[in-house]
């Protein structure tokens, strides 16, 4: 049933993303707002999926261990919070956030494996205000293979952003495709 369970959530994700370029290319016309919007509606539905795994209690946990980070940004106690998120809720909303605020602490190959894992394992998790890790994870790699010189890498990643997730956000309510445009990609 696991596996039948991980097959139907892969087959969902890709008719998602498939979805995702339909309602694009048929929507161009709808406000920032509007789309803003839409993806804070898939957040809150991601989020009600961890009711299917955890108990209200574990979601307890699972938020505070997330908070000391948020709270303690880049400290040695913030780190080491996530890392037991990550290590105790594999399978949590937040698992997601926090592999992405670790690659955004990190530097170098830690940095580069952080955000893969979270693109990999957690793409379909989402903050509070609608913004993908999948989608935003991909955009932060894509900076951290331009500044290294990785072209190539940067590049198959911002069109896997364009073409995947036109309608991704950042925290600001910025479409990623829209920032990716003004530093000419």
């Amino acid at each position: 049933l696991k596996r039948r369970g991980d097959l139907l959530e892969a087959r969902a994700a890709k008719l998602e993303a498939s979805i995702g370029k339909q309602e694009a290319k048929e929507g161009a016309a709808a406000t920032k707002e509007e789309i803003v919007a839409a993806e804070r509606e898939k957040a809150r539905a991601r989020m009600r999926k961890d009711l299917e795994a955890y108990s209200r209690e574990d979601l307890g946990k699972i938020e505070k261990l997330y908070q000391v980070a948020n709270d303690e940004w880049k400290t040695d106690a913030g780190v080491q919070s996530l890392q037991a998120l990550i290590a105790q809720y594999g399978k949590a909303n937040r698992t997601g956030c926090a592999l992405l605020y670790l690659g955004q602490m990190t530097q170098g190959d830690e940095r580069v494996h952080y955000l893969t894992q979270a693109i990999k394992e957690f793409g379909d998790c989402y903050y509070g205000d609608g913004v993908q890790v999948g989608a935003y994870a991909r955009f932060y790699l894509a900076g951290t293979y331009r500044k290294a010189g990785q072209t190539a890498k940067a590049k198959a990643l911002i069109k896997e952003i364009q073409e995947q997730y036109p309608g991704a956000i950042d925290h600001r309510g910025n479409l990623l495709v829209d920032l990716l445009a003004r530093d000419g990609e």
